[in-house]
């Protein structure tokens, strides 16, 4: 995929994960449409680009104002070439609580943002990809989800977080089959602990144990790692159905 000029639509691209992605393609020319809730700082965001892009504020889990988002991106550049899912939540909560059971509300929640919402996106934005006119390998468009490492090794307190997480990556393969007779790719990342808002709530203490469980580098992640790995798959026209972990050599504890 050429980005030079591509459109590219970022989920939670107010902040993290996907404001860096944001940068990222935009340094190589790529204009990018931010889409996240009305309450995200997009339009700052918007002003740290280097190439044109919009904020289209949306609910990941809401039909008409994802549809709304798309018809903004081809109202103002035309299209999207390539779509990078990074909206999630993340909530810790044991099976037992001193309350009693877990809450299936809590539960559902994370379900319906982290994975009814990635796969309610990529189903909206292929349908806006498939009319994409195809580059010479045929290739129309490209799509980039992000799980967890918590997907492979889910800490205690992260059922709900993990169930979501191993859903996006599950789901990889079989949207890559499905949408290969299309011409576009899909791949998914999955990340260790990163340095993201999401984190920054951490107390310190926390934040020091989480470094010392990485074997190298000896550090959190950092939100350009995700965007440099995001922007390779986009580029590298072999990567396809396949989930992978950035997270230098981290294998979670059980807590």
């Amino acid at each position: 995929m050429d980005l030079k000029d591509a459109v590219v639509m970022v989920t939670g691209g107010g902040s993290g994960l996907g404001a860096a992605s944001a940068r990222e393609f935009s340094k190589a020319g790529a204009r990018v449409v931010l889409l996240d809730l009305p309450s995200a700082p997009g339009p700052e965001v918007l002003n740290t680009l280097e190439a044109p892009g919009i904020f289209t504020p949306a609910d990941v889990t809401s039909e008409p104002q994802v549809l709304a988002a798309i018809a903004s991106a081809h109202e103002k550049f035309g299209g999207i070439q390539v779509l990078i899912n990074c909206a999630g939540i993340a909530t810790a909560e044991r099976i037992l609580t001193k309350e009693g059971a877990a809450s299936l509300r809590r539960f559902t929640k994370i379900i319906e943002v982290n994975l009814i919402g990635t796969f309610n996106v990529i189903r909206l934005v292929a349908v806006a990809m498939a009319k994409n006119k195809p580059n010479p390998d045929g290739e129309r468009g490209v799509i980039i989800n992000t799980a967890s490492v918590a997907a492979f090794e889910g800490q205690i307190g992260q059922a709900a977080y993990s169930a979501s997480k191993g859903g996006v990556m599950s789901m990889t393969l079989p949207i890559a089959r499905d949408l290969a007779s299309i011409g576009v790719r899909v791949c998914t990342i999955a990340p260790g602990t990163f340095e993201t808002p999401m984190l920054a709530t951490l107390p310190e203490p926390v934040r020091k144990a989480l470094e010392a469980n990485i074997p190298f580098p000896h550090r959190l992640g950092k939100a350009s790692e995700y965007a440099i790995l995001a922007r390779h798959i986009a580029e590298n026209p072999m990567l396809n159905g396949e989930t992978i972990r950035l997270d230098g050599g981290l294998r979670m504890p059980p807590k």
